[in-house]
């Protein structure tokens, strides 16, 4: 399907620009930006999940986010659907820590507040100096590992701290009423021995 096609082009896409744009998904950073008063690029990114997801939903983990992309080539591994299990589902508790982190260092901190989007990067490239390399890798194979291991995304449905944006952003359109993007199969495209249905988008309010 030429749908499909572009979507897995643009994660793969997003997947090789990683190592340049990784600081700006960075939940480290905004902590250490928010001890010096400072906006920087990945809250700056996360805010914008925030507000796009009234309207478009989780379409920026189906198009843009870099690790689908890793996830995309660990399906070529292991396309084993996910068991769901919400004991496992520890994102939300990594989340809340980290938001209260951020609060917490905004109080702490000190300075005059400012805004510096390419915070911490060399002219806007995340990995720049080769050490770098080292939390670049331990990110991939964060992600990488348990999609092999356990099946299809496992990592960003359990411990992705980037999915509570959309996920928030997502209901409180549904409780505005927020026309918004949704994927939903369309059965009447199937064969009885087709293991997938065909995916399409809708706005639904």
């Amino acid at each position: 399907m030429k749908r499909q096609k572009i979507r897995k082009g643009m994660l793969i896409t997003s997947l090789l620009l990683f190592p340049i744009i990784i600081w700006y998904f960075s939940p480290y950073l905004i902590i250490q930006a928010a001890m010096e008063h400072i906006v920087n690029g990945s809250f700056i990114v996360f805010i914008i999940m925030l507000v796009s997801s009234l309207f478009m939903g989780r379409i920026f983990c189906g198009y843009l986010c870099p690790v689908g992309g890793l996830s995309e080539c660990a399906m070529l591994v292991n396309d084993s659907p996910l068991k769901r299990d919400w004991k496992y589902n520890i994102k939300y508790v990594i989340w809340f820590l980290w938001i209260l982190s951020v609060i917490l260092s905004n109080i702490l901190g000190k300075g005059d507040y400012k805004i510096n989007f390419f915070y911490m990067t060399d002219h806007g490239i995340s990995i720049s100096q080769i050490y770098n390399y080292i939390i670049y890798y331990g990110i991939v194979l964060l992600f990488l590992i348990p999609a092999l291991l356990f099946g299809k995304r496992f990592a960003c449905h359990y411990f992705c701290w980037m999915a509570p944006f959309m996920i928030i952003g997502s209901k409180i359109g549904r409780m505005l009423h927020i026309p918004q993007i949704h994927i939903k199969a369309d059965s009447s495209t199937c064969i009885d021995s087709c293991p997938k249905k065909i995916l399409h988008y809708s706005i639904k309010s």
